[in-house]
């Protein structure tokens, strides 16, 4: 069962949206401010987040671009801001989907299942590879029997070379989707990461190949 960050100030609204979400079989967890919803993502695993942008205390915008620091979970933003500028900034914030109120609650659960396949389709969320396990909802790694300890963003890079396996990535690719488009750091920091991931995963890090002139692939 998929579990829902719902963000909202609205109450009528939000028990609403909770309602229909939770007849389409998902958990949810309500926050009715920014600095709420930062609270709960810090301390839970979703598989979704259902944000607000005129929000009390923490604004929409902000509580999206501090999720995009540390998880790759899709959000979905609902706003009676429908202009151009403002949809433009959302995305650019780290959503993946903007819906404009007013909408039907059964077009918004539709468009979070489609959202949600398209996913999943892209990322395997459990990914075993031998003696190799990887688990992207409990932020997990283990080799031969033994967890691996990794920082946030060590665990992030590895789950997307595991996801993207056998395939060349370039340091740019691999920057942009790990750090984001807005990082100004160099491509000196994928390096400097790899070489740590390589140091933990003992025989398995040695997988991950440096391919001259274009960064790295993880051969299975």
């Amino acid at each position: 069962m998929n579990k829902v960050l719902l963000v909202e100030d609205e109450n009528d609204l939000r028990k609403i949206i909770a309602n229909y979400l939770k007849q389409a079989n998902f958990t949810v967890v309500e926050a009715a401010d920014g600095e709420q919803a930062l609270s709960l993502f810090a301390d839970g695993e979703y598989d979704l987040v259902i944000l607000d942008l005129m929000l009390p205390k923490v604004n929409g915008y902000e509580v999206c671009l501090d999720i995009r620091r540390s998880s790759k979970v899709p959000i979905v933003i609902l706003t009676a801001r429908d202009s151009e500028i403002d949809e433009l900034r959302g995305f650019n914030c780290g959503a993946d989907e903007y819906i404009a109120k007013p909408f039907s609650p059964n077009i918004l659960i539709a468009r979070i299942k489609s959202l949600l396949k398209r996913c999943d389709t892209f990322m395997e969320n459990t990914v075993q590879i031998k003696d190799f396990s990887i688990d992207n909802r409990q932020r997990l790694v283990y080799y031969q029997g033994n967890r691996v300890i990794t920082t946030p963003k060590e665990f992030e890079l590895l789950y997307y070379l595991v996801n993207n396996r056998n395939i060349a990535l370039s340091r740019e690719q691999i920057l942009d989707a790990v750090w984001g488009m807005d990082y100004y750091g160099d491509t000196r920091t994928v390096d400097t990461h790899i070489k740590c991931l390589r140091a933990k995963l003992g025989d398995f890090g040695q997988q991950i190949k440096t391919v001259r002139k274009v960064g790295y692939k993880l051969e299975v």
